[in-house]
């Protein structure tokens, strides 16, 4: 490894690391120094190449120099060049300033230049018109014998009139005259290529005697037919890039015999063009003629039209796909102008008008489901000739149903019969409204009848607040003054400030003040029930749907107008709070709530009438003074006895009142009425009689013997009624325990009348049911302790007494005080 560490690098003398790592690789082993000759063959080898590349590399680097020294000069003479030229401009410059001979030269110029311009720009005009000119002899040179190709340079003429507009508009509207003259030539050639058409074809029907001569089970010839189709064909661009319906031309001309008819029959002086013939005659004889033709016109050229339209779009639309629905396209325009006179006539008669209205919804429908007529709309459908109608005159029209429904308002509400109760509308167990409350409904009812067809949202929610929703408020202030007026009459305060006639006071009499309630009470609950029912028909179900999807976008638009003219809060307060909200609700929210608190109020008074009612009744038994008679039995059956005679007249008093109201009200609001009247009266009977007198054995079965009269009356009418009074019921019958075990005291259970003076009692009650216990038994274990005394009670069967209650009752026996 000698020769390894004396070699060095011939620039640095420093060691080759490289070289170093050549030679460990080459000289491993003694082997390898036998082959040294030929190693350094190979280096020297290398060495030449390496050489070689060297020399190579420094000439060319010569070069470059070189290269750079001359391009380096070329740019200096270059730049001397330029700064010579720069400075020969400013020269000129300078001498060009100071002289006037270009602005001269200039001025001179600019007329001549101008004059070249304008004939340049009337060139163009001249050779533009000759070419408007040659597009338009070359599309009616095409017909009638070749439509298509005549469709051709009067597209391109189309073309260039949009071209021509479009360019105006970029150029400040110049040129206005050459763009209108594009124009008129475009729009009269289109009319003489249909006249040329509609001519021919109206040539082939005139010698077939169309349509007199044919009939329509025929099957049309070949000249017709081609004719026919040659056309359409002149027509499918426009169909086809018209955003509006399109009259098809050849319908158009075969039409043209029957639109005649129709002038003669319907617009002339004849008494079929007479207002009053219009309904009858008119819209029947134009549905008539559709009827005839219909299967002609489809059997014999449907198959056109499906050739020209299918897989467009223009084959969504019946009046393009339905040679029927084309006709009925056709025929149109002139029952509109028929539609007009009439509708200026029904402008100056309401009644006429209205009427009008119902037969052109009649007749829309009718033309929508027997020929599935579109009318261009296949997404909404035809908007019909109604629609149209209202576009222009709908104020007139809701002016007029408006009047005419508050005049039949006032009428229901004073016909004689009005305020008073219908019980034979509804079976028994329902509620009974007033023959004005069910006319009024009726009358709501008529007036869906007149807009649940009108097809706009703005209308239909126009006659919902305008003319319902105001006869429900006017009805609803109605029942409202009722209330008051009862509340009135009925208060002191009241009476005494404002003062009662003796006839006001005699209609509360008997059931005067029940009746009364029951007819607001049946009204309002009527009105409610209605308008409810009538938020869940598919008609105010799909206008609530509408109407809250139109809230929804007055979100972030002006609420002054959210439909017809109404602002948001206005039709909110009308219809439902729940209109901007994803809550559910009805149409009728608001009007429900308002009669809902009429029906509240009128049953708040109600049962104040009834409690008031057997107070009144009940008050000489309240004061009646033989509860502690003296008799000789330890022991007396209640079933026995007679009813106190002063019990008379409140049982019959109770048993009027029973009736009555079964027959107003549903069995609901009976049984919530009574239940609080019982409860007031048990309170009664309770504080002032059980509580109050003292009792011997005699008097406590004869207020046992009346407490069951009471509650087989109630039973009788309302069954298990009586349940309102069970604490009365049990605190009478520990009342009226016998004094020795085994003896009398009945137990409460009812089997016979209601006694009284009515003649119903039978006095039938059954024996005593208390297990032989006697006064004295109960009342010791009553008063040992609470624990004994629930015992005793359970074993009378008495439930709803407490034991303080149970000792109270116990101490009104006057034995039991001596």
């Amino acid at each position: 490894m000698a020769a390894h560490a004396t070699l060095t690098r011939a620039q640095s003398m420093e060691p080759d690391i490289r070289l170093e790592d050549y030679l460990d690789d080459k000289l491993q082993s003694v082997t390898d120094l036998e082959n040294l000759d030929g190693l350094l063959a190979n280096v020297e080898l290398q060495r030449q190449q390496l050489q070689t590349q060297l020399d190579g590399a420094a000439q060319e680097l010569e070069d470059v120099r070189r290269s750079a020294q001359d391009r380096q000069g070329g740019v200096a003479k270059q730049i001397e060049e330029f700064q010579q030229l720069q400075q020969s401009i400013d020269l000129r410059l300078q001498i060009m300033g100071q002289s006037d001979a270009p602005d001269e030269a200039i001025r001179r110029l600019e007329a001549p230049m101008r004059q070249l311009h304008r004939i340049e720009l009337a060139h163009r005009y001249v050779a533009l018109l000759q070419d408007v000119e040659a597009m338009r002899r070359e599309a009616r040179a095409h017909l009638p014998r070749d439509p298509k190709e005549a469709l051709r340079p009067y597209t391109r003429l189309r073309q260039l009139a949009g071209q021509l507009r479009e360019r105006q508009g970029a150029a400040d509207e110049a040129a206005g005259h050459l763009v209108g003259h594009v124009e008129r030539v475009t729009g009269r050639l289109w009319d003489e290529m249909k006249k040329t058409m509609s001519e021919e074809l109206g040539a082939v029907l005139r010698a077939r005697s169309w349509p007199a001569d044919t009939d329509p089970g025929a099957e049309v010839d070949g000249e017709w037919l081609e004719t026919f189709e040659k056309s359409m064909d002149l027509q499918v661009p426009e169909v086809l890039y018209s955003e509006a319906l399109v009259n098809l031309l050849p319908v158009d001309v075969m039409a043209r015999p029957f639109v005649q008819w129709f002038r003669f029959q319907f617009m002339g002086d004849n008494g079929t063009s007479a207002p009053a013939a219009f309904g009858t005659f008119c819209l029947p004889n134009f549905v008539s003629l559709i009827d005839k033709w219909e299967d002609f016109f489809r059997s014999n050229f449907d198959h056109v039209l499906a050739s020209r339209f299918q897989g467009t779009k223009a084959a969504e639309t019946t009046a393009y796909t339905d040679l029927a629905c084309a006709l009925i396209t056709a025929l149109l325009p002139v029952l509109k102008q028929k539609v007009e006179s009439v509708v200026q006539h029904g402008l100056k008669n309401p009644q006429y008008l209205s009427s009008l209205m119902v037969q052109l919804m009649d007749f829309d429908d009718t033309i929508r489901s027997r020929f599935s007529y579109d009318g261009g709309d296949p997404e909404n459908g035809w908007p019909g000739i109604t629609s149209e109608v209202l576009d222009q005159y709908f104020r007139e029209w809701l002016k007029f149903e408006k009047e005419f429904a508050l005049e039949r308002y006032q009428t229901i509400i004073n016909s004689p019969d009005a305020r008073n109760i219908d019980y034979d509308y509804s079976t028994p167990g329902k509620m009974k409204p007033t023959y004005g409350a069910v006319r009024v409904t009726d009358l709501l009812r008529s007036v869906t009848s007149q807009y649940e067809r009108v097809r706009r949202l703005p209308h239909k929610i126009r006659f919902l607040i305008d003319i319902q929703q105001e006869i429900l408020d006017q009805y609803h202030s109605r029942l409202l003054d009722s209330l008051e007026a009862y509340a009135s009459l009925t208060s002191t305060v009241a009476r005494t400030l404002q003062g009662v006639s003796k006839e006001q006071l005699a209609a509360l009499e008997g059931t005067g003040a029940l009746e009364a309630l029951c007819k607001v009470l049946g009204s309002a609950d009527h009105i409610v029930s209605t308008l409810s029912d009538w938020g869940n028909e598919e008609f105010f179900v799909e206008l609530w749907v509408d109407l809250k999807g139109r809230a929804k976008q007055a979100a972030d638009d002006d609420q002054t107008n959210l439909v017809g003219g109404m602002s948001y809060d206005h039709v909110k307060g009308r219809t439902s709070s729940e209109i901007g909200s994803e809550a559910d609700g009805s149409i009728f929210d608001e009007t429900i709530k308002f009669y809902s608190k009429r029906r509240e109020s009128a049953q708040k008074f109600l049962k104040q009438a009834l409690v008031e009612s057997h107070q009144t009744a009940f008050r000489p038994y309240l004061s009646k003074p033989q509860w502690s008679i003296i008799g000789s039995e330890a022991s007396v059956d209640p079933s026995q006895l007679a009813v106190t005679a002063e019990l008379d007249e409140p049982l019959r008093i109770m048993k009027r009142n029973l009736a009555f109201l079964a027959s107003a009200l549903s069995t609901a609001a009976y049984k919530r009425v009574w239940r609080e009247a019982l409860e007031s009266l048990q309170e009664t009977l309770w504080s002032n009689v059980l509580l109050r007198q003292n009792f011997t054995t005699l008097g406590a079965a004869q207020f046992m013997r009346d407490v069951q009269a009471i509650l087989a009356l109630v039973d009788r009418h309302i069954p298990e009624g009586s349940a309102a009074m069970a604490q009365l019921e049990e605190g009478a019958r520990l009342l009226s325990l016998p004094l020795l075990g085994g003896g009398g005291g009945g137990d409460g259970k009812k089997t016979g009348g209601d006694g009284g003076g009515d003649g119903d009692c039978d006095g039938d009650q059954s024996g005593s049911n208390n297990n032989g216990f006697s006064l004295e038994q109960i009342s010791d274990r009553m008063f040992t302790d609470n624990a004994e005394a629930r015992r005793a009670l359970e074993d009378l069967g008495i439930q709803t007494l407490e034991p303080a209650n149970a000792r109270r009752i116990l101490q009104r026996r006057v034995e039991n005080s001596e």
